[in-house]
């Protein structure tokens, strides 16, 4: 197997680096990239045996609306099922949404389809979770890496396309050699490695990143998340992170949305979001996060949840999170809370000034802390 160095923060070319700072070249005044609107994506649920009929469905993501600029970093956090890859395939088309709009250079992608949508997803790529299986055992590396040139034969000569290769391996910090390799002669890092590769082979705007690092050790994340911040900076990349763990989206990202049972409850800049939480489960998932100094913990302390995340088939009225939460009042089973700046915030700006679905965001008090 071809070696791998596990030295944490290295970015491949052979020298460790410290943690990436997050973003690349957004600029406020321009026009976003990718723009979800009211993104909805529900899966029926059916019974019977001869005749089929649908007796409810499953709220996988419902209303999500964020817009994205280019060089910029949306981190998307939440427990498993809360939607987030759901979300990363509506984006890229491989899940037809139930409702809302994505919209890609003045295009919905939701109205997509055949030549239209295809060409749309070459500004458009998609990183996935799992390096083992996302790859073909049956391709060479430089094979799967030139896959997008056979899908779109515009984009690369095909004289030119082994070049082209060779120059992408070596951009994600492999040998250009290991072209004529098959994938299962690379560790996960590596192969992970060859997945960005194949993103990047057009050149797109926009890359959705669905849990990229979650199957790869510790050391090799830190890597691979320089990587991305080295990519971004070079090519002024777009990306929309997805992963369930926070400290890795805290580097990465420049903006940050926390899920939960498919929906946004709280977003706002990486420094309002880890700082200054102001939604509850915000607050839990933040208090979870190991800290190796006790002392630098600010004085946070562990939040516990209680009962389990409610069923998508059949959510809770109003605050979908009301079931579990320590502030939840009778307003919260009858009123759903917008995604909204805090009314006690609005107008004074600050850490504080940032939207999130909670009725009782503006209050400070917590629960019992074990």
């Amino acid at each position: 197997m071809a070696g791998e160095a596990q030295t944490p923060w290295e970015d491949g070319g052979g020298g460790a680096v410290s943690a990436p700072e997050p973003g690349g070249t957004a600029a406020a005044g321009e026009p976003p990239v990718l723009e979800v609107r009211d993104l909805a994506v529900h899966y029926p649920v059916t019974r019977g045996v001869l005749v089929r009929r649908q007796v409810g469905a499953v709220h996988a993501v419902d209303g999500v609306s964020f817009a994205l600029r280019r060089g910029e970093t949306l981190g998307i956090v939440g427990e498993s099922g809360c939607g987030k890859s759901t979300v990363a395939r509506a984006l890229v088309g491989l899940t037809r949404p139930t409702a809302g709009t994505v919209h890609h250079a003045g295009a919905d992608i939701t109205r997509l389809s055949g030549h239209a949508l295809k060409a749309v997803r070459r500004n458009i790529q998609m990183v996935f979770q799992d390096p083992y299986t996302s790859l073909n055992p049956r391709m060479t590396v430089g094979d799967i890496v030139a896959e997008p040139f056979a899908v779109h034969p515009g984009a690369v000569p095909r004289s030119e396309r082994r070049t082209r290769v060779r120059e992408l391996l070596r951009t994600v910090g492999l040998d250009p050699d290991y072209a004529d390799r098959y994938p299962h002669q690379f560790s996960g890092g590596q192969r992970q490695r060859v997945g960005i590769a194949r993103a990047l082979a057009l050149r797109p705007e926009v890359i959705v990143a669905d849990e990229p690092v979650s199957a790869l050790d510790v050391s090799v994340q830190a890597q691979v998340v320089n990587l991305m911040a080295r990519l971004q900076r070079e090519f002024g990349l777009a990306y929309v992170f997805i992963a369930h763990d926070l400290s890795v989206v805290r580097h990465l990202s420049d903006r940050v949305a926390v899920m939960y049972l498919g929906r946004i409850v709280e977003t706002g800049t990486e420094e309002q979001i880890y700082e200054h939480p102001t939604h509850p489960y915000t607050q839990a998932l933040l208090s979870a996060v190991p800290v190796p100094d006790p002392a630098s913990r600010g004085g946070r302390e562990r939040i516990l949840l209680d009962g389990d995340v409610p069923s998508p088939v059949d959510p809770p009225s109003g605050c979908r999170f009301r079931t579990r939460c320590w502030k939840a009042r009778e307003v919260c089973a009858t009123t759903t809370p917008p995604l909204a700046v805090p009314q006690a915030f609005a107008g004074h700006g600050g850490p504080l000034h940032h939207p999130s679905a909670c009725h009782f965001a503006a209050e400070r008090t917590g629960p019992e802390l074990d």
